[in-house]
């Protein structure tokens, strides 16, 4: 444990932050998911919606440093190949 005032404080801080970006990367997951399933079941006007919600949620995690630039990119690019698949 930190012994100095301004270790324990960041020590405080981190574990804040850690708790906010895991539930802010499970949001993300979770939007991605939605998106998976309307592929899987085939309905493009479903999976077209959930992505239009999913692409703000990547780019907002890549700006804040919670996943990096490039993931979210990968991510939009991959869900976006599969969508224009269906059609």
């Amino acid at each position: 444990m930190a012994n100095i005032a301004s270790a324990r404080k960041r020590a405080r801080q981190d574990e804040e932050r850690r708790v906010h970006n895991r539930s802010q990367r499970t949001r993300m997951r979770t939007q991605i998911k939605r998106v998976v399933g309307a592929l899987r079941s085939g309905d493009k006007a479903r999976a077209e919606s959930a992505y239009k919600e999913a692409v703000p949620i990547l780019d907002k995690m890549a700006d804040k440093g919670i996943i990096h630039k490039n993931k979210a990119a990968r991510h939009k690019a991959r869900l976006n190949r599969r969508i224009r698949a269906l059609g």
